[in-house]
């Protein structure tokens, strides 16, 4: 059984295209929007820190997700950036596996963390004398350990069974990272137990967010038609408005991306829904937030109004 493993010692990103002209258009492009995630995200945490008036558990989470948004962004593009232009697009066995195995965790804790933020809203609306009780610091440390303890399970837990397949076959990945579709697309073991994993392990985690999700904002919506005027109501929902959006994007990018059928399944369609969840979300969650939230607005103005003094 061991003579028909094959352990690369690296393999070929093959990237988006060799159209010369089109690498160039494409890596503006992914340039400009990596850097934007840095500036929004970096500039998110910071903001947060230093504002006491954003001292509180919804800004708290808030920071965690842009963390989160900063490192598995970060874990892809650099490489891919380099790979426009690079002779040599390989990536060692070992880098390929870490890659891999920190986007998948930082991926799975922002979506258990979009699960958290749920709770933390109805917790806000349903019951607000009682709110900054019930969501001590404490207890958001403990959410957020949680958070971070199953997605570095969930994580390793994909790695093992990806990375110890056979790849016989080729050492050419056709994608601008190493995820595990295209991982499995060139192994020659039988990919039906890897395939059961994903189902069942990663399913289970968008299984629990959704109904965390669901829930929450049941009983939210249950507490805002207790509000007579039209105006609180509005008011009262308007501050879930940006974190259902955030839910509908990447809960949605997500279960398109694992959970289609086989058939249905295209290399060239993979990784323009890889662009999105892992480039245009992490770029578009900070302008999502800080857009519709005026608490996030006025602390943008104090600190502009500082630095113009």
């Amino acid at each position: 059984m061991m003579g028909n493993y094959s352990i690369p010692t690296e393999f070929i990103l093959l990237g988006f295209t060799s159209d010369p002209e089109l690498k160039v258009v494409l890596f503006l492009l992914f340039l400009i929007i990596y850097l934007v995630i840095l500036v929004t995200n970096v500039g998110m945490i910071i903001l947060i820190r230093i504002d006491p008036q954003l001292h509180l558990p919804m800004y708290f989470f808030l920071s965690h997700m842009s963390f989160c948004d900063l490192c598995y962004s970060t874990a892809i593009s650099p490489k891919m950036l380099v790979d426009f232009f690079a002779k040599d697009k390989s990536i060692s066995f070992t880098g390929c596996a870490l890659q891999f195995y920190f986007v998948c965790s930082f991926i799975d804790a922002e979506c258990l963390l979009l699960a958290v933020m749920a709770f933390d809203r109805y917790m806000a609306i349903s019951n607000p004398l009682l709110y900054t009780v019930k969501m001590s610091i404490r207890v958001c440390y403990l959410l957020m350990a949680g958070v971070y303890m199953v997605g570095v399970v969930d994580a390793l837990i994909h790695t093992t069974f990806t990375f110890t397949l056979s790849f016989c076959r080729s050492n050419e990945i056709n994608h601008f990272f190493c995820d595990i579709p295209p991982l499995l697309l060139i192994s020659c073991s039988d990919t039906h137990v890897n395939e059961l994993v994903i189902f069942t392990v990663f399913g289970f985690i968008e299984m629990v967010t959704i109904s965390v999700v669901l829930i929450s904002y049941c009983y939210i919506i249950l507490s805002v038609l207790k509000i007579h005027s039209t105006e609180g109501r509005y008011k009262t929902f308007s501050t879930c408005i940006s974190h259902l959006t955030a839910v509908t994007i990447l809960q949605g990018t997500m279960l398109f991306m694992y959970f289609r059928p086989s058939s249905a399944y295209s290399l060239e369609q993979d990784k323009m829904t890889s662009v999105f969840y892992t480039l245009v979300i992490p770029m578009l969650n900070p302008l999502i937030y800080s857009l519709r939230n005026k608490d996030v607005k006025q602390a943008l103005g104090k600190l502009k109004n500082k630095i113009c003094s």
